[in-house]
């Protein structure tokens, strides 16, 4: 077998593996349960002060 003969085979046993399509899975969407929180105390003066003293040490 030649390597064009092999490259023309795997082109079309790949063209038949992405022409079909699994539908056999669930589709439901899932629900989240939980919260999430922040908090906005800081001016953004405070949070510069903050990470320029991270960034000193």
């Amino acid at each position: 077998m030649s390597m064009g003969a092999y490259d023309e085979d795997e082109h079309e046993r790949r063209e038949r593996k992405n022409g079909t399509v699994d539908a056999g899975f669930d589709d439901e969407r899932t629900v989240y349960q939980g919260k999430v929180e922040y908090d906005s105390g800081n001016s953004a003066e405070a949070l510069l002060d903050q990470f320029r003293k991270m960034k000193d040490e």
